[in-house]
């Protein structure tokens, strides 16, 4: 069940923010007006581009310098697409790898696994959850962590996932491996919106 906190940032941001939100019992909810039935005013370029920000930093749960730095780290690559770059920055993130791999129901839920110590990459226990990855990088369940309970039941929870093409994730083994470097398909956020943003 979704918190109130969060169903108001759903409301406000749309529900690609938090897998809660993306549920039909959301959608009714807020056809209905659950928080209120006025009509929304017309935002100005900063809010726009102040929404998109924000659309950003819930969904892959970073903070205001975290993602401020993503921007800048992307700013500062020549001869590279920013925005590529920017979103290759959030993807491959440790935490939100987990997350894509399927291992975990959410970002929120794979920063704690992460946190917890339940990850090996590359032979090296990691408990950073904005770890940076790159391609061909190897991410084992640490044998200690396989018979929790969070790890129980995978072959049911990922039968009918797909991950994306740019990460796998091998049930035998209880490894996933980085294949690519990650293609914005994110349809749900503006990333060049955000860009501008911090471009002021």
């Amino acid at each position: 069940m979704i918190s109130k906190p969060k169903f108001k940032i759903c409301r406000r941001l749309g529900p690609g923010v938090y897998d809660k939100c993306q549920t039909a019992k959301f959608s009714v909810a807020t056809t209905r007006g659950a928080f209120g039935g006025k009509r929304p005013k017309a935002l100005s370029e900063y809010g726009i581009q102040f929404i998109e920000k924000q659309k950003v930093r819930f969904s892959y749960g970073v903070t205001e310098h975290q993602l401020s730095n993503y921007v800048k780290k992307a700013s500062n690559i020549k001869g590279a697409g920013t925005v590529e770059k920017f979103y290759e920055g959030l993807e491959l993130r440790l935490d939100n790898v987990i997350y894509r791999m399927g291992l975990a129901p959410s970002r929120r839920a794979a920063r704690q696994m992460v946190s917890h110590g339940h990850f090996i990459v590359d032979g090296h226990k990691v408990t950073i959850p904005s770890y940076e990855l790159k391609p061909g990088d190897i991410i084992k369940i640490r044998e200690g962590s396989k018979s929790k309970k969070i790890f129980q039941e995978l072959a049911a929870k990922l039968k009918d996932y797909t991950t994306p093409p740019w990460v796998s994730f091998d049930l035998g083994k209880m490894e996933g491996n980085i294949l690519a470097k990650p293609k914005n398909v994110e349809t749900f956020l503006n990333l060049n919106a955000v860009l501008e943003f911090y471009s002021r």
